[in-house]
């Protein structure tokens, strides 16, 4: 009888170093990946339907739900500017069956925000990058400047007399502008939030304030329909976005300030899962197609691994945990 159970333990553990050899073996690893997704995917949008994060997630949960062969539902959940949906996932199984379509404006509310529900860092883990985009710098058509140089040379010629508007105290824009006046010396412009994106673009077109900084989808109709003038771009070098523009980088030497859209799932999610995604996402970034599509909404597909999507996060939260110090941005 303890021969025979000896020869059972024996069995077993030989049983056990071959499994563990076989999943060491390229290819036979795989099996385990193979088995999900077994049932539909949730990717929450953490704002309403109809904005750039809704627009990219539909875009790619279609696509994604094709290559994985399972249906990837998109679940608007808004509230507390991303954190309400965004916070959910962080506390989700991490299972990869419920993720979060986020953009850079995750960072900035991080930045300035005591009490998120999260730790962007922390409490997510990244997947994917789906693409990023540069801001248009703006003014109102009766603005002496049609050019980076002529804006620089206008607001310091009478500082503090010049207003820039915002969406809001602590948003993606009022970031972008301090950002750009913490790197030009002089640049000497005051903020006016306002509750919103289209009450500050109708004052910047009737010239209550001067100047704005914004996405360009949401911007450049206005530009076109000779409502507003745009002087510059906030990307480093010229951007198939609008290659007419010309960046602010060419006066104020190093300065960019891309908005990125990408994908997280909870922190916790098997790095098998994760690379998984990767994978599929990245396969559709490389569709003619869906390029098009996002340069159509103002972005540039940008295929990263997670890692080096995670290093993004982890830069763009020091950068503008660091800016709301020096600058005094608060949240509203």
């Amino acid at each position: 009888m303890t021969e025979s159970l000896s020869l059972s333990r024996r069995q077993l553990a030989v049983a056990a170093a071959s499994l563990l050899a076989c999943s060491a073996v390229p290819g036979v690893a795989v099996a385990a990946d193979n088995a999900y997704p077994s049932k539909p995917i949730t990717m929450i949008v953490p704002y309403p339907p109809g904005g750039s994060n809704d627009v990219f997630a539909r875009h790619i949960a279609k696509e994604l739900g094709d290559v994985l062969k399972q249906a990837v539902i998109v679940d608007n959940r808004p509230g507390a500017s991303g954190n309400t949906g965004t916070g959910i996932v962080s506390k989700s199984a991490p299972d990869g069956y419920t993720l979060v379509a986020v953009s850079s404006s995750m960072t900035t509310n991080a930045a300035v925000q005591t009490k998120m529900p999260f730790d962007p860092v922390k409490d997510l883990a990244p997947v994917a990058m789906f693409a990023k985009g540069p801001m248009v710098v703006a003014v109102n058509n009766d603005f002496p400047a049609s050019n980076p140089a002529d804006l620089l040379k206008a607001v310091k010629a009478k500082p503090g007399i010049y207003n820039y508007a915002t969406s809001g105290t602590g948003s993606v824009n009022h970031f972008a502008t301090e950002y750009m006046r913490s790197m030009a010396p002089g640049f000497d412009i005051v903020h006016v939030p306002y509750k919103g994106q289209g009450p500050a673009v109708t004052d910047v077109i009737g010239n209550q304030v001067q100047m704005l900084v914004s996405s360009g989808p949401s911007i450049l109709p206005m530009v076109r329909s000779g409502k507003l003038k745009a002087v510059g771009i906030t990307s480093l070098k010229p951007s198939p976005i609008a290659p007419e523009l010309t960046p602010m980088a060419t006066v104020i030497p190093g300065y960019e300030f891309d908005l990125w859209w990408g994908m997280l799932a909870p922190a916790g999610t098997p790095a098998s899962v994760v690379n998984k995604l990767n994978a599929a996402v990245n396969q559709i970034l490389a569709k003619p197609e869906i390029k098009d599509q996002f340069l159509r909404e103002g972005a540039l597909v940008t295929p990263l691994s997670p890692t080096q999507f995670g290093d993004v996060i982890k830069g763009d939260v020091e950068r503008w945990k660091k800016l709301a110090k020096e600058r005094n941005i608060q949240a509203d």
